[in-house]
This record gives C-alpha cells, structure tokens and sequence, in this order.
C-alpha cells in the first residue's frame, strides 16, 4: 500500500495526452492506494465551478470513483486553479485542504503545499497572488460573465509568459531561506511541494536535523508522480527517478 501525490498537470482540451495518462494512472494506482493528493494546478485554469463542462467530467468522474472505493483524495489549490471550490469537491468527492497542512504520513509529520508560497524572491507574482486570493476580487470575478472571465483569463496568461521570459530561473524558484522558515514553523522534516516544475529530491540539514525536500513534477508526455509507502519514497519523474 502507498500514499500518492502528484501536481501540475494543467490539464485542459489541448492536453489530452496527460488527461489519457492521468486516467490510466488512478486506474492502474488505485488498487493499491492508502491515499491520492493533488498539489495544485491539476487544470490549465479553472474559471470557478460554475464553469465545469462535459469535458470536465471524465477527470471529475475518476476522481470520484477512487474516493468511493474508500480511498480519501485530498486536493490542494494552485495558482491556476485557485477557483476551485465547493461543487468540485462535491463532484470529486475529495476533501480540499488549506496550505500549508502537515499531515501523518506513515509516522512521519510531512509539510505539504502547492509551492508558490515558497517562491518568495518572486514580489511581483506573491502581489498577484494577494490580489487574487482576496475574496473580494474572486466575487467580482465570479460576477463577470463566462466570456468575460476567459478574456480575463487569457490576458493573465498571456502576461504571466511575458514576465516567465524576463525572470531568471532563481527568482521563480523555492527560496531556501523560506523553506526552512516553513519547516521550523511546523516542526517538520519533510516537506511536498509542487509548482516550480523542476522534479528532485533535496537533502539538507536544518538545526543539525537532517530534513528532506521533494518537488513534484509538472506533466509532460509521461506522468511525474510521488509514491510513499512505510518504507519507500520514490519519485516517478522523466527526468529523474529517486528513491529515498
């Protein structure tokens, strides 16, 4: 039995090859599977439950079908899919968490998070995401119209590449020093987390503790996931496959 995670995949009617292996993953998985957690970002974007659609519900569908075999998913918002709420829970049947949440993963107190909190050398996204987070700004944006909110949708996008060109690599990566501030915060010495896209397994030390960092992959061709059994931690990735 395991315990999986997986974040990123960004799925929408451009990628059908992810939705396609992400089905194949819960099917294949599932048999064997304490617990599903996804980290954020499991939609390109998501325009607010109001918006779900008949494309939607295969992957809303399969979800819901791991948590009635008696299997808990829980999911964490991301910074595309931060909309989400009350009615794709109910679909899903998943729990949503609040980040950051440290959970008992087979004795071990883990920190999980989707990761843009992480990203603190990165001002001017942690203002957009103060702005959009603010429950004022989602009511106003849920108020607009559905064309409206893809118009929205895309120029924030569109705005989000153009600033991506001009950042260095540094700069929309995990700061260290926040990493440790978050893991001494909660008294841990494992931490999960996604969204930098940039998959590996770091090993440091905190306080002469001996702590552990493991970023989830983003999705490609090929799924990137985190298995955790009681003795295992592998991490499934293209680019890199580690056990811990």
């Amino acid at each position: 039995m395991h315990t999986l995670f997986i974040s990123d995949l960004h799925l929408s009617h451009q990628t059908p090859t992810i939705a396609h292996n992400f089905l194949t993953l819960l099917r294949e998985q599932s048999a064997d599977l304490d617990a599903l957690y996804i980290l954020g970002d499991l939609f390109e974007y998501w325009l607010g439950d109001d918006g779900i659609t008949p494309q939607h519900h295969p992957i809303l569908n399969e979800i819901k079908q791991v948590s009635e075999r008696g299997i808990p998913v829980y999911f964490i918002r991301g910074n595309r899919d931060f909309l989400i709420s009350n009615e794709f829970a109910k679909q899903t049947a998943c729990e949503i968490m609040e980040e950051p949440v440290v959970i008992n993963l087979y004795g071990n107190p883990t920190l999980i998070m989707h990761g843009d909190l992480l990203c603190t050398d990165d001002h001017a996204y942690l203002q957009f995401r103060e702005q959009v987070r603010n429950p004022q700004w989602q009511t106003h944006f849920l108020g607009l119209n559905m064309d409206q909110r893809i118009e929205m949708a895309k120029q924030a996008r569109d705005v989000s590449q153009t600033s991506t060109k001009e950042k260095s690599m540094g700069i929309m990566d995990a700061n260290q020093s926040t990493i440790e501030q978050y893991m001494r915060e909660y008294s841990v010495n494992t931490l999960i987390h996604g969204h930098t896209h940039r998959p590996g397994v770091h090993q440091f030390e905190i306080d002469g503790q001996k702590t552990k960092r493991i970023v989830l992959g983003d999705w490609g061709d090929k799924a990137s996931y985190l298995k955790v059994s009681a003795t295992e931690t592998t991490l499934i990735d293209p680019r890199v496959n580690t056990n811990s």
